[in-house]
């Protein structure tokens, strides 16, 4: 088994990646994506999206963090997908399964998955323009607004070359709505020779389990799961080696929240650091509920020093309860 940390487009930037990845038990990140239009990107945008360009691609726990690249015209993807590579990205991903209007009015995402066509043209363009070492990968949803043309995106894309697929198991039009339609998967693995990635409604080891099964994939990206449960990826390794681990409890989370907010002082603002800080205990507080309580402490504040008083508050506060 394999763990992907997926692309999540403003909320797993570098400093999520860099936390989540030293908790242990993924193989790989992806960055958000990086619209292509009509031009080559300077090597800076590059570094500004995936700062671990600087460190061989890898986040400081040493999980490879690929590139991924949003865009419709297949020169300026492939100029930019090769510059990529030369500033030492471990692999390319490219995104045809972003749900987002605003991408999809902007010729990008899920909308080009109704131009099969289209979809394998740019991959190929791609896998044409960065060297063969350089691994090539996908991401696609089961369509735009049905999954009528499913095994022509498919077809076209395995006709392209890459090195993996990652299927979101959902449409467009279905959005983040469960179910995950994990068997529409096990269907693409019927036409292919590359691995597949399954990805969607992974939140705990059992689904993970239903997923492998209904999906025939023993490779799985994960996205909300892990950031409602943190150590989500490190349970599934344990589970998949037979070893049965203690889930995080609060006060862990409360010392992760601390060493998040330490990370985004150091690469954001002071006046924007509580930003990501409380967008996370959105996710969290689905799986914790302490964390409900602890975004309404927090929601007003901008100051980093008042932040970091009731981080301090809530850590002391969950150890006692603990105790």
């Amino acid at each position: 088994m394999r763990l992907m940390l997926a692309p999540m487009e403003g909320v797993i930037d570098h400093t999520m990646r860099h936390l989540l990845s030293s908790l242990g038990g993924l193989d790989r990140c992806v960055t958000e994506f990086l619209r292509v239009s009509d031009r080559l990107l300077p090597p800076r945008v590059f570094h500004r999206i995936c700062p671990e360009l600087a460190s061989g691609g890898l986040t400081p726990a040493g999980v490879p963090v690929y590139l991924q690249l949003l865009g419709g015209q297949p020169q300026p993807l492939a100029e930019n997908a090769a510059r990529g590579a030369e500033l030492g990205a471990p692999g390319i991903d490219l995104n045809f399964g972003c749900p987002a209007k605003t991408v999809n009015r902007s010729d990008g995402g899920s909308i080009l998955l109704r131009e099969p066509e289209r979809v394998g043209a740019l991959v190929a363009a791609v896998r044409a323009a960065v060297p063969r070492t350089t691994p090539v990968t996908v991401k696609i949803r089961l369509g735009y607004d049905d999954p009528g043309l499913f095994r022509e995106n498919i077809e076209a894309i395995a006709a392209a070359g890459p090195s993996e697929l990652t299927i979101h198991a959902r449409t467009k039009r279905q959005g983040y709505r469960p179910p995950a339609h994990w068997e529409e998967i096990a269907r693409a693995r019927q036409w292919l020779s590359i691995p597949v990635i399954a990805n969607g409604e992974v939140w705990s080891v059992e689904d993970a389990h239903r997923c492998r099964a209904a999906s025939a994939s023993d490779d799985l990206m994960l996205g909300r799961g892990a950031l409602c449960r943190p150590d989500l990826p490190r349970l599934l390794r344990a589970a998949d080696e037979g070893r049965e681990l203690t889930p995080m409890a609060w006060p862990d989370i409360c010392a992760l929240l601390l060493q998040f907010f330490e990370l985004t002082l150091q690469h954001y603002d002071a006046h924007c650091v509580g930003n990501p800080l409380k967008q996370w205990l959105v996710y969290l507080r689905s799986y914790y509920p302490q964390a409900a309580l602890l975004f309404e402490q927090l929601k007003r504040l901008r100051e980093p020093a008042e932040l970091h008083v009731q981080l301090l508050k809530a850590q002391a506060t969950g150890m006692r309860a603990a105790a």
